[in-house]
């Protein structure tokens, strides 16, 4: 048995019926690191002998009856801007390169609780400053599917580790894509749920009102599955939403009968069924810029879910050219005064040699950041300054209300919209870092979603001529990640009963898309 090829739904099924021992599972996915992780680069710190004296607690668990869903026993990678309690949680800087948290995030917390063994923390951005996951004071993470180009950013290890088998599942962050772009590049499923469903408290914040975090998997039903897990109110997290007061609000998809509550349950959105279902396809994301092999293999892709039952029409989303100016603006600003704390005096890297306070404030803080987390401080702090804020930060953050307003009516008519997760596959390395306005820019289909709060989700349609895989975004309406779940898994099934790998351009909606 091939234990690193199973989803972590099917190895958790595995050792539920003891074909399979956690221990078993946990040697298994460290025999995989050992194979690759030299190559590939998708973790920061690694922990085999904390792994296994808690794989032999979670057995034990499992073997009374006390853990009994569907992740008990499975490993799992998790990004290392999480914190976890008396683990290195470095957020790939190198000013946080000694820093062990006296607590877990919450997301972990549940985690634990669901009865997941940590394998160790996933490289990143720089404080998930980047795309492409080449900021990291720790060095570079490889793309598995080609080990020449970049795994996307900035939860670029999490993403890594899932598609080199180096573990079923990982957490990561997604504050402008994060989770989404990274996903698109390695072949892998990735899911940003709605702002406010998945605690931030233990989350390092970069910008906190843009920040979520979500799971990256082999399969939908995995990320399903695992947001039912990592989800839950609390109250540490100013900013966490109760989900079970949306329950019945009008969230379902009725014209079609499908009920998708706003709770908790997302795996009875699992459904092969997108019968009625109103798919938008919004013209803005289909123009200039998006590479015509990204954009055929995508249209294929609504094709198949045009044909098992969807309503499918083009619309104008607008205000697209404007998500970028304001998102930057916005989480440099968030990130000039989240970052401020990081001062070496109570924690984290302080220089050894200065004069005075203020001279070791500034000398820490030059040593300890990189160029682009220092690129982004500067920014945010000149947008917030005295005689620039309101002709930036007020404007931009009038613009994220206008772009929100956009998704609010443009979801008055479809039940889920479809666009490119990025406008190309996965560049090489290096490109990206000589120009960082472009590196920008790449984020154009994803950040969008988070300045509206919305969810979204990755899912491979097929690869381009160099073989690099393709990604396709759904985007849901606050608390609706049941609809994105449902399209996806219904075009998922459909990936693996037929060849994927069919021709664009057929129906009338998709002529002008082409053009």
């Amino acid at each position: 048995m091939d234990v690193t090829s199973l989803t972590a739904v099917e190895l958790g099924k595995k050792i539920r019926e003891r074909e399979l021992s956690v221990t078993d599972a946990v040697n298994a996915y460290f025999e995989q690191i050992e194979r690759v992780e030299g190559d590939v680069h998708s973790f920061v710190t690694l922990d085999r002998e904390g792994a296994l004296k808690r794989a032999e607690e979670v057995q034990k668990q499992i073997d009374e009856g006390t853990l009994t869903g569907p992740l008990a026993g499975v490993p799992v990678a998790v990004k290392d801007n999480l914190c976890t309690k008396g683990r290195l949680t470095t957020c790939s800087s190198k000013i946080l390169e000694n820093f062990k948290p006296t607590f877990s995030a919450e997301a972990v917390c549940n985690l634990e609780k669901a009865g997941a063994v940590l394998i160790g923390k996933t490289n990143m951005d720089e404080f998930a400053m980047g795309s492409t996951t080449e900021t990291s004071y720790f060095g570079v993470t490889r793309n598995p599917r080609n080990l020449s180009h970049v795994p996307g950013g900035s939860s670029g290890g999490s993403c890594a580790a899932v598609a080199a088998c180096e573990s079923p599942y990982a957490l990561g962050s997604d504050t402008g894509g994060s989770i989404r772009q990274p996903s698109a590049f390695c072949g892998v499923v990735g899911l940003k749920p709605t702002y406010g469903t998945v605690s931030r408290y233990g989350l390092i914040a970069y910008g906190s009102s843009l920040d979520q975090i979500g799971p990256i998997a082999k399969d939908v039903t995995d990320c399903a599955a695992i947001l039912e897990v990592i989800a839950s109110h609390d109250s540490k997290d100013s900013t966490s939403i109760d989900r079970n007061s949306y329950v019945n609000r009008g969230v379902g998809i009725k014209e079609s009968g499908m009920d998708c509550p706003a709770g908790y349950d997302f795996m009875s959105a699992l459904v092969n069924d997108v019968s009625g279902m109103r798919i938008g396809i919004p013209k803005d994301y289909f123009g200039e810029g998006l590479e015509p092999e990204v954009k055929e293999k995508i249209l294929a892709a609504v094709q198949v879910l045009k044909d098992k039952g969807a309503v499918v029409e083009e619309f104008d989303l607008s205000l697209v050219q404007y998500a970028i100016p304001a998102y930057y603006v916005i989480a440099s600003a968030e990130a000039s005064s989240n970052l401020s704390r990081f001062d070496g005096v109570k924690y984290g890297y302080r220089t050894e040699e200065y004069e005075g306070l203020h001279n070791m404030y500034k000398k820490t803080r030059s040593e300890g950041f990189g160029a682009e987390v220092k690129r982004r401080i500067m920014l945010g702090s000149f947008v917030l300054s005295s005689g620039y804020y309101d002709a930036y930060y007020l404007k931009a953050l009038k613009t994220k209300a206008l772009i929100k307003e956009a998704f609010d009516r443009a979801f008055e008519r479809f039940d889920v919209i479809i666009a490119p997760a990025a406008p190309t596959t996965a560049p090489k390395l290096g490109q990206s870092l000589s120009d960082p306005l472009k590196m920008y820019l790449g984020d154009i289909y994803t950040i969008s979603v988070n300045l509206a709060g919305l969810p979204g989700i990755s899912i491979p349609v097929g690869k381009d001529s160099k073989g690099l895989p393709i990604g396709m975004q759904m985007i849901g309406n606050c608390f609706q990640e049941n609809k994105i779940i449902r399209a996806a898994y219904t075009l998922e099934q459909s990936q693996r009963s037929i060849d994927f790998e069919i021709e664009g351009g057929r129906g009338s909606w998709q002529s002008s898309m082409k053009q």
